[in-house]
């Protein structure tokens, strides 16, 4: 049994506002449970707590079974963390404690070969051993063998940032799910994963008897593998919840039949209220002449307070009203020019030229080299003249390469970071940045800086600062700053990773009404049927283009 009871949890963030309001559901044992909602709204806190990271301020947390946890650094990790520590995080507590205390005594071995060192390390071998250290490193072979394709006694002391997002996603997720834990706590667990890897991430959620409670975006995640729908929706006093009892096929019209009710019987009830009042309103004129109306009076008065006191009805979640609008601009007809292009180590050469209003979908499997293309484009090419440098301060590492990919005339390539990190942006409040301006783009009033953030759905975090925003707001920002500095040319390294429903929607219909050149490299299914053509980096090392999304290329042949 496997089971978590979430009961009226609040939760203030430390600047008094109140984030979580009686937050109320439960996860049944074994159902596949996604949580979902705008960005912003505590679904990571809510997750925290319920993992006992955070402590609630009011509300209790119930749960059965023994807890695995993916948390959502997963695929960001650029550390010095290596493949072992990254299976240790997703450890069982009493083995992940075991395989410290090995790690400590091996480091005490390097610096004092004494007696008592060695003792101390040959007791924390004999501790990893009763936890089932060596049991699970059986399992972590398969596990490295089915997410990297080597053994885990090659893969263990390889660095965790030389890997792609997706493959520390698929890494952790396998560690999970062959692990011994009954409920699983999965936060994003789509995330940098490629086609392929969701797939296999719905047939895992379908085949497995274990309680899985998880945040994602994935329209289609969603509909092929979520049983159950639990909404964080936001209100005047924080973020409520409301469950949908089936899958995401039915969900937006059992959302919109709920919300129709709801403005139903809001509207009765202040119809009511008015009659109500009219009524105390009535017989308190009557009762100032006549005696025998004083009763009548009283009767009205309490059946108002009591009406009062029992409240309207729930009310309408409050909707966000993203804008994005990418302006662009007139370029030359030939975008981008590629001729025997080859991404040294990564892809064999290639050429293709992109068209001044093209909307290109790069696709492939991660690590294939996607990210390492548009990184090279957003540098400006093989030899950029001043015009073709980036809108933005964005860190952008070199790319090397060889043959040629040149930009058109007016091109201004503005690069969307799949990671979010944005050293120039770290320690500046939303305002801030905007008031400031840069090179690149011209500061703004108060006032108009307000409005943009308004048409981003981030005027309530104009004054924090951008590390502390969540993964969808930053990302969100970052596509306002595009919008601001002038780009005609987008770069965008999988956008929706992390917006909600609704802001990916917006940033469609921004896309639609660009005037310029759009290259996007996307896992997104349902993001991905909105582009004209698209560049496909194959497993054979070949870069093809294809008019229809193709989704099963597998991971590219090359020496490990």
């Amino acid at each position: 049994m496997a089971h978590i009871d979430v009961s009226g949890i609040d939760y203030f963030l430390s600047d008094g506002t109140q984030l979580l309001n009686g937050v109320t559901f439960k996860v049944p044992d074994g159902t596949k449970t996604a949580l979902i909602g705008p960005n912003g709204t505590g679904k990571t806190t809510l997750f925290r707590i319920i993992s006992g990271d955070l402590v609630p301020d009011e509300g209790v947390i119930g749960r059965s079974g023994n807890m695995g946890i993916m948390r959502q650094f997963v695929g960001q990790v650029r550390d010095e963390s290596t493949v072992r520590d990254l299976l240790v995080s997703a450890a069982p507590p009493a083995l992940a404690a075991a395989a410290r205390t090995v790690d400590e005594a091996e480091l005490a071995m390097l610096e004092h070969d004494d007696e008592p060192t060695q003792m101390a390390y040959a007791q924390a071998i004999v501790d990893w051993g009763d936890a089932g250290g060596y049991d699970v490193e059986t399992v972590w072979d398969e596990v490295c063998m089915a997410a990297l394709g080597l053994p885990f006694d090659r893969a263990q002391h390889r660095p965790a940032s030389s890997l792609s997002g997706g493959e520390q996603k698929r890494l952790v997720l396998e560690a999970l799910f062959a692990g011994p834990d009954e409920l699983l706590l999965l936060d994003e667990p789509d995330n940098y994963l490629d086609v392929p890897g969701k797939r296999w991430l719905e047939a895992k959620l379908n085949e497995s008897k274990k309680t899985v409670f998880f945040i994602s975006h994935d329209r289609e995640l969603l509909n092929n593998a979520a049983g159950r729908i639990v909404t964080l929706e936001p209100g005047i006093n924080g973020a409520g919840a409301w469950i949908h009892g089936g899958g995401f096929g039915s969900y937006v019209e059992a959302r919109a039949d709920r919300n129709a009710r709801f403005e139903e019987l809001r509207k009765r009830w202040d119809e009511e209220h008015v009659k109500l009042k009219e009524l105390v309103n009535m017989y308190k004129n009557k009762a100032a002449f006549r005696s025998d109306m004083a009763n009548r009076y009283h009767a009205a008065q309490t059946r108002l307070a009591k009406f009062l006191e029992a409240g309207p009805p729930e009310a309408l979640p409050i909707e966000q009203n993203v804008q994005m609008r990418l302006k662009g601009g007139r370029t030359a007809k030939r975008a981008v020019v590629a001729e025997k292009l080859e991404l040294t180590g990564l892809m064999k050469p290639f050429s293709t030229e992109i068209w001044f209003g093209d909307r290109v979908g790069v696709l492939g499997s991660n690590g294939s080299g996607k990210s390492h293309f548009l990184r090279l484009l957003a540098t400006g090419g093989t030899d950029p003249e001043r015009e073709h440098l980036p809108v933005s301060d964005v860190e952008i590492a070199e790319v090397p390469h060889e043959g040629t990919v040149k930009l058109g005339a007016r091109i201004r390539p503005g690069f969307f970071a799949q990671t979010h990190v944005r050293p120039d942006l770290l320690g500046k409040t939303l305002l801030e940045i905007l008031h400031r301006g840069d090179e690149h783009r011209s500061g703004m009033g108060r006032e108009a800086a307000a409005g943009a953030l308004d048409g981003y759905g981030l005027a309530g975090q104009s004054e924090q600062k951008y590390e502390s925003l969540s993964g969808g707001q930053q990302a969100r920002f970052q596509i306002l700053l595009l919008q601001l500095s002038g780009a005609t040319l987008l770069l965008l390294d999988e956008p929706t990773d992390n917006l909600d429903l609704h802001s990916a929607e917006a940033l469609e219909r921004a896309i639609d009404h660009f005037e310029g050149t759009v290259l996007a490299v996307t896992h997104d299914r349902w993001f991905a049927r909105t582009f004209d053509r698209f560049l496909v980096f194959g497993s054979d090392g070949r870069v093809y283009e294809s008019a229809e999304p193709v989704w099963d290329e597998k991971r590219v042949e090359r020496a490990r």
